[in-house]
């Protein structure tokens, strides 16, 4: 199909569920012809925070310092850290960005959300008169793919797992009008059997088969909280 997927990977063990549904997607997207990038979090030892480093040369106010207006700014006259100005020609060129990560406390891994707060800067991602549906990376795919350590069960008595959804889809992503397909959930992997894990690897491997025929959600408040 000749598109291009950016897997941007949060675990820190190669052997782990998360390391297997990286390797599952690496190598069905690649066999389709697909040209696959993958930004693994951990094995870049990548920064998580979101500091004055960010920003190369002079300050755009140096008396104080805000980390969105600098980087807005560095942004436009290309003053960003080599690191930052890598990971947006990756979801520059992408058409597909899956986010594979272990679910910690109902959120990404802090490594993944400050990916999203460095990455995503305005100007690149976004700007607060071109949001959501306008959103500067718009023609975009994205999905999240991650594992839980709760059950299923457990999940549906507590609240829909779909609410832990809406910032992460709904405020990174369809803010930066990137459409979003629906997750892919691996529930407790480490508590099922060898064979019940057999079947979640071979099910995402069926899955990422059929993907660029998927209708991305409808993005409304309804889909998160019906």
């Amino acid at each position: 199909s000749g598109k291009k997927v950016l897997i941007v990977y949060a675990h820190q063990e190669p052997k782990s569920f998360n390391g297997s549904l990286l390797k599952i997607a690496v190598e069905e997207l690649t066999k389709q012809g697909c040209s696959v990038t993958v930004s693994d979090l951990y094995a870049m030892q990548f920064e998580p925070r979101a500091t004055r480093n960010d920003i190369v040369g002079r300050l755009h106010n140096p008396e104080a310092f805000n980390y969105g207006v600098e980087t807005w700014e560095a942004y436009k006259r290309g003053g960003l850290s080599k690191d930052l100005v890598e990971e947006q020609k990756k979801v520059q060129e992408a058409d597909l960005l899956i986010f594979q990560f272990p679910l910690f406390w109902f959120n990404m891994p802090a490594i993944l959300k400050g990916w999203m707060d460095r990455v995503l800067v305005q100007g690149f991602a976004y700007d607060l008169s071109k949001a959501y549906d306008g959103g500067l990376l718009q023609d975009k795919l994205s999905l999240f793919s991650f594992t839980t350590g709760g059950t299923k069960e457990k999940y549906a008595i507590r609240g829909d797992i779909r609410y832990l959804l809406w910032p992460m889809q709904h405020g990174i992503m369809h803010f930066c009008g990137v459409k979003v397909l629906e997750p892919h959930i691996c529930y407790a992997p480490e508590k099922v059997s060898e064979e019940k894990r057999k079947e979640m690897l071979t099910a995402w491997s069926q899955r990422l088969k059929t993907l660029w025929k998927e209708e991305p959600i409808d993005c409304s408040p309804e889909w998160y909280f019906k």
